[in-house]
């Protein structure tokens, strides 16, 4: 395992999803980083397996059946992003619990593999790096000068990308600490 930002390769994971179930991934968005630097990135809308969405989660990202029923499902979309992991140290998320669930389920749901690498999650990372009165993806943005479009999940992991590059060279060794 690699010991710094440096000399890693990670792709840093958003997910919106249509309901509360981890099955319905309506959209997302990936950001390849190479030694701390931002070398690819990918937003794919999904169709999740159901076409009611629920009216929360509208409001939360924007995103209505009309907007992904003629996307591929998540089954036909992993073969195009899942070379995306190959290579990668390590997956990274902002609430690392919630995408990690959603990418499980949606492989094993549709008959894949989920990628085997470990999950560093921001906002662990961000408790343990800076004393912030939240960890929230936007707060934690507005403290670093990042950008962010929330709810969008190519924004939301770009954020997520560079919360990670920042942090991790901050603080080198929540990467040790975090990963095996």
């Amino acid at each position: 395992m690699p010991s710094t930002i440096d000399n890693t390769r990670f792709v840093a994971i958003d997910f919106e999803t249509a309901d509360s179930k981890r099955d319905s991934a309506c959209a997302v968005g990936l950001v390849v980083v190479e030694n701390g630097e931002i070398v690819a990135r990918e937003y794919r809308l999904i169709r999740p397996p159901r076409k009611k969405f629920n009216p929360y989660c509208v409001r939360v990202h924007g995103i209505y059946w009309e907007d992904v029923c003629d996307q591929p499902t998540f089954g036909s979309l992993w073969p195009e992003l899942e070379p995306v992991f190959h290579g990668a140290d390590f997956i990274v998320a902002h609430n690392a619990s919630f995408d990690k669930s959603v990418l499980h389920t949606c492989c094993r749901d549709t008959g894949w593999d989920a990628p085997h690498q470990p999950f560093l999650c921001t906002v662990q990372l961000s408790r343990k790096t800076w004393e912030l009165p939240s960890n929230k993806l936007p707060r934690v943005c507005e403290h670093l000068g990042i950008s962010l479009d929330h709810h969008h999940a190519a924004s939301d992991a770009e954020a997520c990308a560079l919360i990670a590059v920042s942090g991790l060279r901050e603080n080198p060794a929540f990467l040790k600490k975090v990963l095996p």
